[in-house]
């Protein structure tokens, strides 16, 4: 499994990368469900102005809209929640996946150290060998 572990980890990359994209993509949609929520409060209190310098007119008409901002505003704010959910489960998508790769990253440095501990002490087996020889090679002189 040692030799697959590198895999791993660029496999868990590109899904992290992945699960980032789509978490940027969901939290993209909710800020344009947002700023289409504050240009609609904008866009009413422009029409009030209007309505307040021509009442006449006005009183036929803002009614309709009325109504009709009414339903946009329902249906952004429903939107907006819906886009939240998504957002908080596309967040623990990518928490999830970040944990996966710093565990496989994590089993790597462990794999790594492991090795380079074995290779070190190798060396110390085999500056001891000669040590010892050298000792013995003396001792014979």
């Amino acid at each position: 499994m040692a030799k697959g572990i590198p895999t791993l980890i660029r496999v868990s990359e590109w899904t992290v990368d992945e699960k980032r994209r789509v978490l940027g993509a969901r939290l993209k949609e909710l800020d344009d469900l947002q700023t289409g929520l504050v240009n609609l409060e904008q866009e009413v209190v422009r029409e009030q102005r209007t309505a307040q310098a021509n009442p006449e007119l006005a009183g036929f008409l803002y009614g309709n809209y009325a109504d009709q901002v009414i339903h946009r505003r329902e249906q952004l704010n429903s939107n907006i929640a819906s886009k939240e959910n998504e957002v908080t489960v596309a967040r623990d998508a990518l928490s999830e996946a970040y944990r996966e790769l710093k565990k496989y990253e994590v089993v790597n440095e462990n794999n790594m150290r492991r090795a380079e501990e074995e290779l070190a002490r190798k060396e110390q087996i085999e500056l001891d060998e000669l040590g010892q020889q050298a000792r013995e090679f003396r001792d014979r002189q």
